[in-house]
């Protein structure tokens, strides 16, 4: 197969009969890794920031502002990074990123005082910026529609798996040798991974010499192999009328995009999603601290609690959406937003001991989770190849400034309020509430078939 951008396999003629490569589960897994990584170097702040504060003296509101800075830089380099993968693919922007936020991961180790620290979170953010875009389009042109939710459970799979072994090697390695020596350590896999994502994918199957024919035709659904039979779309009556199923056209040009509610409505919904995610995420270790009472130990571990379940929510989620609704999207965002808000007032109001407090954090980050890849895999059924980075740059760079906000108004309602962390988390049950009112007014785009199955079908003919 020609290794060029632009070439592409003739997929009308010369029908493949052999059996199917699976190499893009090898890219899969490529993502995995890469973004468990990113993950690792925008979490491990949280678990160092009891040590930062205890050497730099400062407030809560700079606590939150550390961790925010991070996501103003992220939200503002998404939309640049999606306008460029839109034109020049995927392959060598997410590589480099991958070694840019390394190489300021490794910066972080080094770092004097807070305002430094702050400046490095936001540069931080402006080199990662670009990497999720890069791996949810990767999904997105690597994957059938049967598969786009399953995968892209996969990829937000990620950001829960690192979260989960993040806490207990932070903590051991700054109570060993101090917390800057976390992020010196914390660098070197990017490192690794940046020429990794580099060998391994590229930006489209047909130019990868590890997938044959058959399965460029399985990846493009124009296989006509009859053991292999498409998945057709299943009408759900009283459920398609409640998420407001409807034929939508392609959003094909970035302008279409930009004036499009679904998309906007998307991107509202991530932003107040993003504040309760990252906004725990930052939080939590100090939250089981201040408020719990807990030493570090422990906290290394049950700060991981809701990371675990969402590993497991995020995992499922994708295969729910693909096989029990069909490749509806709506269903289990609906699902998320509705149960995290009850857990949240669960979390708040938990016995104070260990179990009780686990529990709730394992469910909270299930349900927190269970709908998240949707948020992404939502718009792979609005747009094409060309403008879905476009469109998750968008949701992305204003979804995440959730990550923005969310830690500063924690911070704050703490300050004000005496460190009264109920006072402080009820925001999220507020904020989860208003998601759940926008993702209602969001149309569920029927499955279509793919643009490569239209023109094999037509050449055809």
């Amino acid at each position: 197969m020609s290794s060029s951008a632009g070439a592409a396999t003739p997929l009308s003629a010369n029908l493949p009969t052999d059996k199917p490569t699976r190499y893009r589960w090898v890219v899969m897994a490529t993502i995995f890794a890469a973004y468990v990584v990113c993950m690792a170097d925008r979490a491990n702040i949280g678990a160092v920031l009891p040590f930062i504060k205890e050497e730099f003296h400062i407030d809560n509101f700079t606590i939150g502002a550390i961790s925010s800075f991070f996501f103003l830089g992220y939200a503002v380099s998404q939309i640049p990074a999606g306008l460029i993968m839109g034109k020049k693919g995927t392959r060598a922007v997410v590589s480099f990123a991958i070694l840019a936020f390394s190489a300021v991961t490794l910066l972080m180790g080094f770092t004097t005082g807070a305002v430094m620290l702050l400046a490095l979170r936001l540069l931080l953010g402006l080199t990662e910026g670009p990497a999720p875009v890069g791996m949810t389009s990767t999904v997105n042109a690597w994957f059938p529609p049967r598969e786009k939710g399953t995968a892209t459970g996969l990829y937000i799979a990620s950001t829960q798996f690192a979260p989960i072994i993040v806490p207990a090697i932070v903590i051991g390695l700054a109570q060993a040798h101090g917390w800057r020596w976390v992020f010196i350590w914390f660098s070197i896999p990017g490192f690794i991974m940046a020429a990794v994502w580099w060998l391994v994918v590229r930006n489209r199957p047909e130019q990868s010499k590890h997938v044959n024919a058959a399965e460029v035709a399985h990846i493009y659904d124009t296989s006509e192999d009859p053991t292999k039979k498409k998945v057709t779309f299943r009408p759900i009556p009283w459920l398609d009328r409640a998420i407001r199923l409807k034929d939508v056209d392609t959003l094909d040009t970035n302008g279409k995009v930009l004036r499009s509610w679904n998309i906007w409505g998307d991107t509202l919904a991530y932003f107040f999603m993003n504040n309760v995610n990252y906004g725990l995420l930052t939080w939590v270790p100090l939250y089981l601290v201040q408020a719990r009472g807990m030493n570090l130990s422990g906290v290394a571990f049950i700060a991981a609690a809701p990371a675990v379940g969402g590993l497991i929510g995020a995992m499922l989620g994708g295969v729910v959406s693909d096989r029990l609704f069909h490749g509806r999207r709506k269903p289990t965002m609906l699902i998320t937003a509705f149960f995290a808000a009850v857990m949240i007032v669960i979390v708040i109001n938990a016995p104070d001991n260990i179990p009780a407090i686990v529990a709730s954090l394992i469910a909270t980050g299930f349900f927190l989770n269970i709908g998240w890849p949707m948020f992404t895999a939502y718009p792979m059924g609005l747009t094409n190849n060309k403008t879905y980075p476009f469109a998750i740059s968008v949701i992305n760079s204003g979804g995440n400034l959730g990550g923005f906000f969310a830690p500063i108004i924690v911070g704050i309602l703490l300050d004000q309020s005496g460190g009264n962390y109920s006072i402080a988390f009820s925001y999220f049950a507020v904020v989860l509430v208003i998601a759940l009112l926008i993702i209602f007014s969001l149309v569920e785009a029927k499955p279509k078939a793919t643009e490569h199955a239209v023109a094999a079908e037509a050449a055809a003919k």
